[in-house]
């Protein structure tokens, strides 16, 4: 199998399980719960690692921002033979309920944004693996669970009203990736579940909500450390 263009990886890691993050820096947030750690590549803005955890080999890998360099690294993965990925990234809230740093688990997200809409039609469902799905729910509890939303940014002129708008019926929380991880997975048979640590309450600022998750911000940190041993718990079983 050649290098592929984006990632610059090859199946000859024989590895089948990813974990996905939207920052770079967040690969090296989950280095120290790995052993037999290998940096692997870094173009653009995907930064790879393998690892192991529990005698299980996991690619970690970051896809930047939004639903266009997700879409390529999910499609690369497959390509290498990835069959099993797990997002692990953050959310703004979009219920008052819930607090920084506490999980969301997406059991199927409205697909607010344009990429997928290229492979199915939008009547087309955005969901997640069961299997995955209720291995979190037996692990993590007191995560929230329900539906999500992906979109594609934050600056619309219209976007409070938009949130709100969603909110209302019962959305609990955005993001910009997991709608892309969810349908491709289905088409291309892969497991997929998204974790997501809120870092932004509903209605509150941005720009504050981000600079925590930049600044590893105690409450906020502590989220994203949750979301990683998550993660791979999940994935050190038969999938």
């Amino acid at each position: 199998m050649e290098i592929q263009a984006h990632i610059q990886l090859s199946s000859q890691n024989n590895v089948t399980k990813a974990i996905i993050v939207g920052d770079p820096k967040r690969v090296d947030t989950i280095k120290p719960y790995l052993t037999n750690v290998t940096d692997l590549a870094f173009n653009r803005e995907y930064k790879s690692i393998l690892g192991m955890y529990k005698e299980e080999p996991i690619l970690v890998i970051s896809t930047g921002i939004g639903a266009p360099s997700t879409a390529i690294a999910i499609e690369e993965l497959d390509n290498i033979g990835i069959k099993t990925i797990i997002r692990v990234g953050s959310c703004g809230a979009m219920q008052k309920e819930i607090n920084l740093g506490e999980l969301v688990i997406s059991t199927g997200t409205v697909r607010d944004e344009g990429l997928t809409k290229k492979y199915v039609p939008i009547d087309y469902p955005a969901i997640p693996s069961l299997d995955l799905l209720s291995n979190a729910k037996a692990i993590y509890p007191t995560a929230h669970f329900g539906i999500t939303r992906s979109h594609d940014g934050f600056y619309m002129p219209d976007n409070t009203e938009t949130e709100s708008l969603w909110s209302s019926f019962g959305i609990l929380g955005g993001d910009m990736e997991t709608s892309t991880l969810y349908v491709l997975g289905s088409l291309k048979k892969m497991k997929t579940l998204s974790i997501l640590n809120n870092v932004v309450l509903y209605e509150a600022d941005l720009n504050e909500g981000v600079n925590s998750l930049v600044n590893e911000d105690s409450i906020v940190a502590t989220g994203e450390s949750n979301s990683i041993k998550l993660a791979l718990e999940l994935l050190k079983g038969d999938f």
